[in-house]
């Protein structure tokens, strides 16, 4: 008999996304206990787009706050700095509607990004081409409404934020 109970097929699921799962946790690990404050200098801009460097900056120094688990402090003072350059900013049609006109776009920010133990004085991380994108639609879609570069820019700079963020706190 092939049948199984809807209750039985559940319990297997789950026993199988048990065991197939990995050890995932909320919970960070400590940064080292040395490591209390962090700088943030602006990142340079190799790109020709106005103010992306300044952009950038404040939404990682705002993720950082928000975080708590670093203070951000002046340069002098940090016990770890975060350095970057931004390495590439582009603008460009991922999406074509069934008029052949360009709907969706995708802003793709790559950076160069290196965060530094100012204390033991050694490179803790370092990643030479950080890249993360986003997409958006220039025309309202199913599920979808329409959006600028300027909200895909900013979402793309939140993603390079937390992903920074998320690197420097809890790679421990």
């Amino acid at each position: 008999m092939n049948s199984l109970t809807p209750s039985l097929v559940a319990l297997f699921a789950v026993a199988a996304l048990g065991v197939g799962s990995c050890a995932y946790t909320t919970s960070t690990a400590a940064l080292p206990p040395h490591l209390k404050t962090v700088a943030i200098p602006v990142f340079e801009n190799g790109t020709n787009e106005y103010t992306l460097e300044q952009d950038l900056t404040d939404v990682i120094v705002q993720r950082f706050v928000s975080d708590n688990h670093l203070r951000v402090v002046d340069e002098r003072s940090a016990d770890c700095v975060l350095r970057g350059r931004i390495t590439l900013y582009r603008n460009s049609v991922f999406g074509i509607s069934p008029q052949s006109l360009a709907q969706e776009y995708r802003v793709t920010i790559a950076v160069s990004v290196v965060f530094k133990d100012q204390v033991k004085n050694r490179e803790l991380w370092s990643d030479a081409n950080l890249v993360k994108y986003s997409n958006y639609y220039v025309q309202d879609v199913p599920g979808q409404t329409a959006h600028t570069e300027l909200d895909g820019r900013k979402l793309a700079l939140v993603k390079i934020a937390d992903e920074i963020l998320t690197r420097s706190v809890q790679g421990w």
